[in-house]
């Protein structure tokens, strides 16, 4: 670990969580979850350490964190829209919605506008099925959406900033 990293505090963060679990490879989740809160995301720096330090191969702690919605490899936005694209959501809209987003936005699934205000995200399940189609706008659920609510809702959560 060069001299910088070793100083920050956010990986003292992580280095405290490792040790909570006596390095073991069973702390691999709760480890990148702390990567995440730390850092925003987890980037190729952090990966590698964890890898290190917990004598896990870096192909597994790149598998797990691309298997697990909640993580993410890139830098996020000031705000997040997860949509989800389960079968029932799917079946009320959700092609519509992404395309409206899309369109009103200029961002696909899975990035960040160029301005960093938003991200969208996709998820298989949110668990809100009853309030099908439904996203999450900046950890809050909006369910039984549509094009325009959507593209209001997102409008006026990256508006409030300016």
């Amino acid at each position: 670990m060069n001299d910088a990293a070793s100083k920050d505090k956010r990986r003292k963060l992580v280095d405290a969580t490792m040790r909570r679990f006596g390095h073991s490879q069973y702390a691999l989740i709760e480890t990148l979850h702390t990567v995440q809160e730390a850092y925003g995301f987890l980037d190729d720096d952090n990966l590698k350490y964890v890898a290190e330090e917990l004598r896990v191969p870096l192909s597994k702690i790149f598998g797990v964190a691309t298997f697990y919605h909640f993580f993410t490899l890139k830098p996020q936005g000031e705000h997040t829209a997860v949509l989800c694209t389960g079968t029932a959501c799917y079946i009320r809209g959700v092609p519509g919605i992404l395309s409206a987003i899309k369109k009103n936005f200029s961002v696909d699934a899975g990035e960040t506008t160029e301005d960093n205000r938003l991200s969208l995200l996709t998820a298989r399940c949110i668990g809100s099925c009853g309030l099908a189609p439904a996203i999450v706008l900046d950890g809050e659920i909006a369910g039984q959406v549509t094009p325009e609510i959507v593209v209001d809702r997102i409008g006026r959560m990256i508006q409030n900033d300016t």
